[in-house]
């Protein structure tokens, strides 16, 4: 990829590719099908009824949330052990869209609570930890927008990207170590013969396809990232050569 050096350049440059033009309309289309198959083909829960097809969009955004804030953790132990702007812009990128993801996983859970538990919020374990781990997403990303030089700015950053996975951990294990309302893992549920193999089926697919939504948003965040980073490198360079032009030019110029 060439580096862009105007801010036209960058808009002209793009972060898309013929890999992730496919890669895009696959997930259009998987989006489609998962969508189909959890409105229309699958049938509704003995209890829960069609409230459960919350669960088919729930479920991967959560799972998907968590997968990029252990992306960014690790990218954050490998920039602090071998200084790669590539992990650092891997680990940025991953927490912009894990960012989105839990704030999903907030906005869903609160409409799939509605109607399950009477309320749209109650300060229960699983909901107050996935809230922490929001505003620690959100703290990432602040300290990322500080007021420093590069290598200062990734090196806070990444101390504060260490923390996102041991928060994963505790949201994940939040309905075993505390009192809660919420339900326990769906996922190893998903593996009991009580459930619906239609329902089985179509959580499945939908995994699948959120997934490729993640891969596809990180790839092009991580791309754009890059060319940002590329053309500030080159902006302080041209800085750097117009302040060394006018020190050196009136000695130029002098008899």
């Amino acid at each position: 990829m060439d580096t862009p050096n105007t801010k036209s350049e960058v808009e002209s440059v793009g972060t898309g590719s013929r890999a992730t033009r496919i890669l895009g309309v696959a997930t259009i289309m998987g989006l489609a099908l998962a969508a189909y198959m959890a409105l229309v083909s699958s049938p509704q829960d003995e209890n829960m009824g069609d409230v459960v097809r919350i669960l088919y969009i729930h479920v991967p955004i959560v799972t998907m949330a968590y997968v990029g804030c252990g992306l960014t953790s690790l990218g954050s132990v490998m920039y602090l052990w071998k200084k790669s702007q590539w992990w650092d812009i891997t680990a940025a990128a991953s927490a912009e869209v894990a960012m989105v993801f839990t704030a999903l996983t907030l906005v869903i859970g609160m409409i799939w609570g509605r109607p399950t538990w009477g309320v749209w919020w109650v300060w229960d374990a699983r909901l107050t930890s996935t809230a922490m781990l929001l505003l620690l997403l959100l703290g990432y990303l602040a300290v990322r927008r500080l007021q420093a030089d590069a290598a200062t700015r990734s090196k806070r950053s990444a101390i504060v990207g260490l923390l996102l996975f041991p928060n994963v951990i505790i949201v994940n294990r939040s309905v075993t170590w505390w009192r809660s309302i919420h339900q326990g893992t769906t996922i190893l549920n998903t593996l009991k013969p009580k459930i619906h193999d239609q329902m089985a089926v179509t959580l499945v697919v939908a995994m699948v396809v959120v997934a490729m939504l993640f891969v596809w948003l990180v790839i092009h965040r991580w791309r754009l990232t890059w060319i940002e980073t590329q053309l500030d490198a080159h902006e302080l360079d041209l800085a750097i050569a117009e302040r060394r032009a006018e020190a050196t030019g009136p000695a130029e110029t002098a008899p």
